[in-house]
């Protein structure tokens, strides 16, 4: 009889943690993770030969790249993976890709992956143009001269400047506020000149991830 006292009391308080332990009423659940809307890591090379980066170069279907500047970054797997280098690139280079059939929702906690490695004191920062054209360069910069890391940042936590992409030169000042909800392009952009082959200055970026919704073209 004890025993079955003593089982009913346990019984009781583990059913009394597990009341308290859910969520008051009325609350509103947690938001699940936003999706997986693009993922792109680029075609292979054959080591160590590096061609300019192209639509050829492009191992998603689903997507269209485009270059700014007036000298395209390499594309090389020297390190065993793909990855676009801006060793080359003067003044500066940058990288966009675009969903063939939707535009990217990148607002509330949309958020990129990428894996990265900078050297000389260049630095990596993301690049968006939005469905009215205007294209900005954010705050954020990614520099890590050590070896290649994976880098997760989200958009809601970036500053962002117009960027002139004929010049790949920023105008004005940080903007107050920035709609992400229709994003034509999505990329990223080293505003540094590279300093050539070499261990001088560059950028290199490996596969990138981007987490948000999608929007229909019309």
């Amino acid at each position: 009889m004890y025993c079955i006292r003593r089982l009913t009391v346990i019984t009781g308080l583990l059913f009394a943690t597990l009341v308290q332990a859910q969520a008051p009423a009325g609350r509103q659940p947690p938001e699940p993770p936003l999706p997986l809307l693009f993922r792109e890591a680029w075609k292979p090379t054959p080591t160590p030969t590096a061609v300019l980066l192209s639509q050829s170069m492009v191992a998603n279907p689903d997507l269209l790249v485009t270059v700014y500047g007036p000298v395209a970054p390499d594309l090389n797997s020297a390190n065993g993976e793909p990855h676009v280098w801006t060793g080359m690139c003067k003044p500066a280079c940058g990288v966009t890709l675009k969903i063939k059939d939707s535009y990217a929702d990148l607002s509330g906690k949309a958020h990129i992956t990428w894996k990265s490695r900078t050297s000389g004191f260049h630095q990596i920062r993301p690049m968006v143009k939005l469905a009215d054209g205007t294209t900005l360069v954010g705050n954020f910069a990614d520099e890590n001269d050590f070896e290649y890391r994976l880098v997760d940042f989200h958009l809601a936590t970036v500053r962002w400047l117009v960027l002139d992409t004929a010049t790949l030169t920023t105008k004005g000042t940080l903007l107050p506020a920035v709609d992400l909800g229709k994003v034509d392009e999505v990329g990223f952009v080293d505003l540094t000149p590279g300093s050539g082959h070499g261990f001088g200055g560059y950028s290199s970026l490996g596969f990138i991830e981007v987490y948000g919704r999608a929007v229909p073209r019309k």
